[in-house]
Order: C-alpha cells, then structure tokens, then sequence
C-alpha cells in the first residue's frame, strides 16, 4: 500500500518511518477512499463567501464540529443562500487538508433539512421585516388605472412572460419593458432587487421610457424554487420602489415575503396582467353607455327647458310691441337731444364772446409794461448811487467795530493784565477799596478766580458768572477798570 521508499526500518523496532507528507497523503487516499459519498446533517456555522468565490463554513451538532468548503462552481447551483444557524443536509465527499492537518467536507449539494426548518426560518424573517415597518398597510400604494408603460422582471425564455404579453395584449395592449433576470439559483435575489432599483432609477422623459407600473413574476415551483423571492434583499428593494410593483410569484398558493412587501399580490403572472390594465372593450362599452346615458340626459334637460321657457313667454307681453314704445322712446330723446346740443352751443358762444370783450388786447398790455421799463431804467442810476453810498457807510462802520473792540478791556486781559471786583462784580481801581472787600474776584482773560485780603476770613466759595461791563460810550475811550 505504500512506497517503499517512504519507508525506513529503525534498528531495533518493526515499525516502518514515514515523512510527515507521506504520512498526510497516505491518509488524505484513506479517508477519501473510505468516505468518497456521503450525506451529512448539521447546522450551518460561521459561512463565509470568500473573494474567489469560494464558501467556507462548518456543520455541528450537539457533539462535534466539522470543517466545510463549496468550490464557486457548485455555490452557483445550491439554490439557496447558507445563512447561520439554517439546519441543512450536505452531500459531497471526505478529504483532509495536509496543511492544517485537518479533514473537511467538500459539499458538492445542499437542501434544507426539512420544510419545517425552512418555514421556521422564513417566518423570523418575515416577523423582523415586519417590526421594521416593511410591510404596513400604509406603505402601500394605489395602482395606475391605466399605465402607459409596464415594467416586468422575470426570465425572458419562460412561459411568464408569453402569458403576461398575450393577457395584455387581449385586455389592453401596453408598452412593455422587460428587464430578464434568473428567477432560480444564487444570482436570482439580487439579480431581481437590481431590476428593482434599475427601474426606479430611471429618468422620466429619458431615452428608456420609465414605467408606471412593475410586475415581478415567476411561475410555480417548490419552496426552495421560490427561495429567491424570500431574500431579504428582494424584500427591501420591493418595499423601497417609488413605482407601484405587483408580485406574481408562483402560483394562488404559493406565498413569499416579496408578496408582503408589494403593493399588491396577484395569484398568477397572467392574473398580474389582468390586475394591471382594465379591458378595453369594457372600457369601450362603459363609455358608449355613458354617451348615451349623457345624450339622454341633455335632451330630456333641453326639452324640460324649453316647456318652462314657452310657459315663462305666455305670462309675457308682446315683445314686437314693447320694442316698437322703446323705439318711439328712443326717437323722441333724440330729438331733445339735438334741440339741448344747439342751445347748449349758443349759450357757450355768447360767454365765449362777453369774455373776450373783458380781455385787454395784449398791444395794450405791451405798451403798459414798456412804460413801466422805461420809468424803472430812469430811476436806475439814482439806485446805483444810493449803492455805492451804502458800501461806503458799511466800510466806515466796519472801521468802528474793529476800534471798539481794540478799546475793549478784553484785549487788556490777554496781554496779561487781570480785571480785579468785588462780590458785586464791581470794578476795584485802588487798593484801599480792594482791602475793605470781603473778597475779590480775578477775571482773566481764560477764566476767573475768587482772592481774599490778607487778615480776612474768606466765606464760602459760591461759583458765578462774571458780569460783562457795559461797552463804552462813543464820547470817550471810559476806564481800563
């Protein structure tokens, strides 16, 4: 069974020696040998989808663990997507992995272990999307009575979407927009939630027509046929469509979580197209009938009011004789009209002219004002002479002001001097009255301050405004003080 050269005889002991890699292999054809088919029951645990491709996991129960792996050729033909804790039966083969020193299973197919198990699991998804509000009642949108364009999501080579054309096209035909998708395997789900999204995502007035109305569809098949359309992902994008979508999945039996979320459910792709568009000709007919029931209408409405308008004429006059007073009223207006617009313009006539006869001719009113000019320019040099007199009397003046304010004893204090008076604010020229005053007063030129004799008590300071001296007579040049 082994090579001999692998083998070595150890002095002393029977036992053959193998190299660590010859001792791996040896057991890698030993363990594939003995389990080369087999079906294993357990739990899905830690799956991971590397970036190869590639699906790693582990299948438990109560007593052991074992390693898996799903080459990327065989995950795309699972028909299910492995999630943690799913109860699971994998069939495939046994092998070891000499580099960890480990053996696992190469699954080769997986199915659930049980429709119960698949139930249970459906129904915790359906009760967590639906405590997230993807299912209420007022997510749902009203349908288009009548969509311009449809956009279906299902397989192109199907009977699915021959039977939703040929519905359409018997009720009302539509323009359709086909977006094909795998409605089965491991693509499905996010195949059809990006049809979803691709559908909203198009621009009203675009190149590609957007649609009014989506219609997802597939037909019947088992429970794990339909797996696709109980993805979450298909759930979140149906409840996140602005376009109103109906859901066809299987058939009137058939219940997946996408029907939760849509708008409304039809029980087959074809009832899908009758719920999508009305029936032309019922269309036609109801409108027909209402055509009708209208004509009806506006006669009978037409002949009650010409019966009340022939009843309203017989409790009336004559018409022809009420026109022919108003027409002979008119006539007889006219005529006092005529008369009124003639007096009218005679009595204006005869005021234009005792108006004119009051109005000076304007030769008159010439001649006046050129008399008045001439009297005024012969008093004009008379004017300028009283002028010339007045400039010379403001320049004389001018020459007095600026001589009495050189007399001023304002200038005197700038110069440094200082007008000295008593309590009064009378002037002290000596020193013999300056030492009887209870207190002086020295005004400057820039201020003023309060002084007391020497042996004297001076009284309280009483702040005051010093008393400008009456400006000198124009006799004589008066005292500095």
């Amino acid at each position: 069974m082994y090579h001999a050269r692998t083998m070595t005889q150890n002095p002393g002991s029977n036992l053959p020696e193998f190299t660590v890699g010859d001792l791996a292999r040896a057991l890698k054809r030993s363990v594939e040998d003995a389990f080369g088919h087999v079906r294993v029951r357990g739990e899905i645990s830690q799956p991971k989808r590397h970036s190869s491709g590639h699906l790693y996991l582990r299948l438990k129960d109560d007593s052991a663990v074992i390693e898996a792996v799903c080459w990327r050729p065989t995950v795309a033909k699972l028909g299910l997507v492995p999630e943690e804790g799913m109860e699971v039966i994998c069939t495939g083969r046994l092998t070891t992995y000499p580099t960890r020193s480990q053996y696992q299973l190469i699954i080769e197919s997986m199915e659930l272990a049980g429709e119960g198990a698949l139930l249970k699991m459906l129904e915790e998804r359906k009760r967590r999307l639906a405590a997230e509000g993807l299912f209420a009642p007022e997510r749902k949108k009203k349908l288009p009575f009548l969509p311009r364009v449809i956009g279906v999501i299902t397989s192109p080579t199907g009977a699915v979407i021959r039977d939703i054309l040929h519905r359409l096209a018997d009720r009302f035909p539509r323009h359709v927009l086909l977006w094909p998708v795998a409605v089965q395997g491991e693509q499905a789900a996010a195949q059809v939630a990006a049809a979803i999204a691709g559908f909203n995502s198009l621009a009203p007035g675009g190149p590609v027509p957007r649609p009014d109305l989506i219609i997802v569809a597939r037909g019947g098949g088992s429970l794990e046929d339909l797996m696709a359309f109980n993805e979450e992902v298909v759930v979140r994008a149906a409840a996140a469509s602005v376009i109103p979508l109906i859901s066809a999945v299987g058939h009137e039996t058939d219940t997946t979580l996408i029907d939760y979320a849509s708008d409304l459910r039809a029980p087959t792709p074809t009832a899908a197209a009758e719920l999508a568009v009305p029936v032309r000709a019922e269309l036609l007919a109801q409108l027909l009938d209402l055509e009708r029931r209208s004509l009806r209408g506006l006669t009978r409405g037409l002949t009650e009011r010409r019966t009340r308008l022939e009843g309203l004429a017989r409790g009336l006059g004559d018409p022809r004789a009420l026109i022919n007073e108003r027409a002979q009223r008119l006539d007889d207006r006219g005529e006092r009209l005529s008369r009124a617009i003639a007096t009218l313009t005679e009595r204006g006539r005869t005021r234009l002219e005792r108006l004119a006869a009051a109005i000076r001719h304007p030769r008159e009113k010439l001649a006046e004002a050129r008399a008045r000019l001439a009297t005024e320019a012969r008093a004009l040099p008379a004017a300028l002479r009283s002028a010339a007199r007045l400039e010379e009397r403001r320049v004389r003046l001018e020459g007095l002001g600026q001589l009495l304010e050189s007399y001023s004893y304002k200038g005197v204090l700038a110069r440094g001097f200082a007008l000295i008076s008593d309590p009064q604010h009378r002037p002290l020229t000596t020193a013999a009255e300056a030492a009887k005053a209870p207190a002086l007063t020295l005004t400057f030129h820039d201020g003023t301050v309060t002084a007391h004799p020497s042996g004297t008590t001076p009284p309280p300071t009483v702040p005051h405004k010093p008393k400008r001296p009456a400006p000198a007579s124009s006799g004589g040049q008066g005292s500095l003080f």
